[in-house]
């Protein structure tokens, strides 16, 4: 099938997202203009108002429209840089410079009251005494906001009523993981008003998938494109509190961003992935299972009870088919590999419970009494039939 015939996310994203993205572009793009030109217009009224008409000349204007512009980019450029800021790193930074600034004033009073005490005025200190006290303030500066930011989890034992992780009130939100989103069914789940919660998928679930559906493997592309149909029709979906998270991918690998995500949010995780929900649950993240949702909802079959099922593939042992029933449950068949896309009438032999759910292993029921004497009774009739030798 040819990759033209796969809607993509962007084809298909609702009018109401790219109107949105497309003002707050704008909108951004105006404050950044207007920040330059108020930079570049303080800048000549200030320094206009120390110089004489004379001086004032056309060099003076050139370059302090060059120098107030190249200043104006210069911090334009380092807030596109980092285009996912977050409300507490501004604050932890923040928090941190006012601090360095008070330990600076501190430290500077302290030098002037050495100075002051021992008659440091002299020319030989007069130029040192000044430079060590703005060297210390910025490195004061720059030790407080480290360390309030790589220590900002830990920040409100010290501050009890600061708290820089966000926190959920109501009912916590759900997850969404890579396999949950291939598989499709929480579509129904949510729009059946199953899930009581606002749904999450982060923004490095969504890289992920892009990468499956840029594959070359065709397998892997059909599973990208049909995780970012999945999240595009849960985000058209009137009814289903769906948004992106945006956080965006660190270079691990993503179960480890997806548990760490709802670890420091207290989110919850919906997943198809047996091993990501086993390491959640140690880690103590409450985990939505599909499998088990699966599981519970199909009425297990007991030993020697008949079933319907369509053959669709060979099993892992010889000679062993792998079939589903209508409510998709699947089954084991025994002698069945050869009978591939057919439906057989099996006896369920043996039921064993996985991580995946409740497995049935079968054999292909045998004939009927009658029936089979009615078999063997046409075959002597009609004979063994022609030989080889005979054509």
């Amino acid at each position: 099938m040819d990759a033209s015939e796969y809607p993509t996310s962007e084809s298909h994203a609702p009018r109401r997202r790219a109107d949105g993205t497309h003002e707050r572009t704008f909108l951004l793009s105006a404050i950044r203009l207007i920040f330059i030109v108020l930079l570049v217009v303080v800048t000549m009224l200030v320094v206009s108002s120390t110089r004489t008409v004379n001086e004032f000349g056309f060099s003076t204007v050139l370059g302090i429209i060059v120098s107030a512009s190249a200043l104006g980019l210069a911090v334009i450029a380092l807030d596109a840089l980092t285009p996912r800021k977050r409300l507490t790193s501004l604050v932890g930074a923040y928090l941190g410079l006012c601090l360095g600034l008070v330990a600076a004033i501190a430290i500077g009073t302290l030098i002037d009251t050495i100075s002051n005490a021992w008659e440091l005025k002299d020319d030989n200190y007069s130029i040192y005494i000044p430079l060590a006290k703005v060297v210390l303030g910025i490195i004061l500066c720059y030790l407080s906001v480290s360390i309030v930011l790589t220590t900002k989890d830990d920040f409100r034992l010290v501050i009890p009523y600061v708290e820089f992780s966000r926190q959920t009130r109501g009912v916590r939100p759900i997850l969404l993981d890579t396999s949950t989103l291939i598989d499709g069914r929480v579509e129904s789940l949510a729009a059946g008003h199953f899930l009581d919660a606002p749904l999450l998928v982060p923004e490095f679930v969504l890289s992920e998938l892009q990468t499956l559906s840029d594959s070359a493997d065709r397998l892997k592309r059909a599973k990208g494109r049909r995780g970012l149909e999945t999240v595009e029709r849960l985000q058209a979906a009137p009814l289903v509190d769906m948004e992106v998270e945006h956080t965006a991918s660190d270079g691990r690998g993503v179960d480890s961003q997806l548990i760490d995500l709802a670890h420091r949010d207290g989110s919850r995780i919906l997943t198809l992935d047996s091993g990501l929900a086993k390491v959640a649950m140690i880690r103590g993240i409450q985990v939505l299972n599909l499998h088990e949702l699966a599981s519970v909802l199909h009425i297990a079959a007991g030993i020697g009870e008949g079933l319907r099922v369509e053959i669709v593939r060979r099993g892992d042992q010889r000679q062993q088919g792998v079939g589903f029933t209508p409510e998709g449950m699947m089954v084991v068949v025994e002698d069945a590999a050869e009978r591939l896309g057919e439906v057989l009438e099996v006896e369920v032999t043996n039921t064993v419970k996985t991580a995946a759910g409740t497995m049935h292993f079968s054999r292909i029921k045998p004939l009927a009494a009658g029936l089979q004497r009615g078999v063997q009774s046409q075959a002597r009739h009609l004979g063994p039939g022609p030989h080889a030798g005979d054509s």
